[in-house]
């Protein structure tokens, strides 16, 4: 009997991080203006977990194409994580100071170029699957970009902020907290799942069934996300801890408690790895990254 050796996820994470950092610091071209590639570099370039693109990695993998050819669109996806966390740091958002250990963009370089790094990202994150993605067919490339647009637009990213900067202050139910830390959150992390498979041509069951588990460690990763705003000091976060309590905003901790917010997170990881069950070996890097989610520090 062959006994299966356990899957190392540090060292598979820490080379595809390496490859994405790689491919990071040679995506921003932008000549001029200076001051502009430097906001975007600041915050584009400032390390971070680089899961988004892993998964698009990993997903790629698992549907049998090869990881190089989805690269750029995992670099697009950074992007627009990346856009995200400036725009939500914004004084008329979240307002924040800290972000990766480090000033926010907007106390670095003033609220109008925070602006307008973020929207450079974004568009910079289009160009990067349209135009950089060469030996992969257009079709699956329209297939990409129109998934992306709609995780980063209205039914996704923005509209959640939407709903979230609505209930700060109030007692939302459950069912618009789960609304915002869908579209919010992991609607981003379910485009970044399903986007490497698209680009390996992945056949529709293969795409349903990374959506399921996309959106399940979606919700789960917000809600740890959630516990350890409650639980990490700012040191560990990378950001300002216990930010949620002081802004009055909706969380799971806040509505269910710590250990029952907990409970939850494991259930939906739990189903996010029952989703991958008939696909167990090729989906070793997705099954472990799921369980990564609930165990992270920060």
């Amino acid at each position: 009997m062959v006994h299966q050796q356990p899957f190392e996820l540090e060292t598979y994470l820490q080379a595809r991080k390496v490859q994405v950092e790689a491919a990071l610091a040679e995506a921003v071209t932008l000549e001029e203006p200076a001051s502009l590639r430097q906001a975007m570099e600041y915050s584009l370039l400032a390390g971070g977990k680089r899961l988004r693109p892993v998964f698009c990695l990993a997903s790629c993998e698992l549907a049998g194409g090869d990881p190089r050819l989805a690269l750029p669109t995992a670099c697009a996806l950074e992007m627009v994580h990346t856009m995200s966390l400036i725009h939500d740091d914004l004084p008329a958002m979240d307002d924040d100071d800290l972000r990766r250990g480090r000033p926010t963009n907007h106390k670095m370089f003033g609220e109008a170029m925070a602006i307008l790094a973020g929207d450079a990202l974004l568009c910079q994150a289009f160009e990067m699957v349209a135009g950089r993605s060469s030996g992969v067919p257009a079709q699956r490339l329209l297939a990409v970009t129109t998934a992306l647009a709609r995780a980063a637009g209205a039914p996704g990213l923005v509209g959640g902020q939407v709903v979230d900067l609505a209930s700060e202050g109030k007692r939302v139910p459950l069912e618009t907290l789960e609304f915002i830390h869908l579209h919010k959150t992991a609607a981003l992390l379910e485009v970044s799942v399903i986007s490497g498979a698209l680009i390996a041509g992945a056949a529709e069951a293969l795409v349903a069934d990374l959506r399921c588990y996309a959106r399940n460690i979606g919700l789960a990763f917000q809600i740890i996300d959630d516990v350890l705003d409650v639980t990490a000091d700012s040191a560990t976060l990378g950001k300002t801890a216990g930010k949620d309590l002081r802004t009055e905003k909706s969380t799971y901790p806040a509505l269910l408690g710590l250990e029952a917010s907990r409970r939850s997170a494991a259930e939906l990881i739990k189903s996010a790895k029952a989703a991958l069950a008939s696909r167990a070996e090729a989906a070793r890097p997705l099954l472990a990254l799921a369980d990564f989610i609930t165990n992270r520090s920060h």
